[in-house]
């Protein structure tokens, strides 16, 4: 007796700015729909892309960028949250707007070596978040105009504090 195969589940239809997003960048993915706080990640090569995208969409400001360590895929994700002072449409939505880098597993102190392009002319208030990123987690962003420490001391030379492999001494 044949058995049967379960029928292929039909993706969900993807609307609001993550449709627009997807279908502006289909190399991109859909992290989350949800029309209030979709989230979409995009390879680091139309991160500038995207973002100039999101500003013609109404957001005209970086929330917080957040950074991910992820040390079992060689890779830290750096998360753009866009919102709207402006654009009343937009309800108060915020936009997760992410890419990836590979890491090293053990960058040279002052190389840092996971580099993206910084978003600093999209989006004018990036400009401390990416610094801090750059200090806690390593990330160099390219055309970024001021990449310095902003809370370590410039002497600095261990791993990125918030890097999954640093370790706290005297442990």
């Amino acid at each position: 007796m044949e058995q049967s195969q379960p029928p292929e589940a039909t993706p969900p239809e993807i609307s609001g700015h993550a449709a627009l997003m997807i279908q502006r960048f289909p190399d991109g993915t859909v992290l989350s729909e949800d029309t209030a706080r979709p989230q979409v990640l995009v390879p680091k090569e139309r991160i500038l892309e995207a973002a100039a995208y999101a500003r013609e969409l109404g957001y005209d400001h970086a929330e917080s960028v957040t950074g991910v360590d992820y040390p079992d895929q060689n890779q830290i994700e750096v998360v753009y949250h866009l919102g709207s002072y402006t654009d009343d449409t937009l309800n108060g939505t915020i936009l997760a707007l992410a890419t990836r880098a590979p890491r090293e597993d053990t960058p040279k102190p002052g190389r840092d070596s996971t580099r993206l392009p910084s978003l600093r002319e999209v989006f004018y208030s990036v400009e401390f978040h990416e610094r801090e990123i750059f200090e806690m987690l390593g990330v160099y962003f390219e055309g970024h105009p001021d990449n310095r420490r902003l809370l370590l001391p410039e002497d600095w030379a261990d791993l990125p504090p918030l890097r999954k492999d640093f370790a706290i001494k005297g442990r």
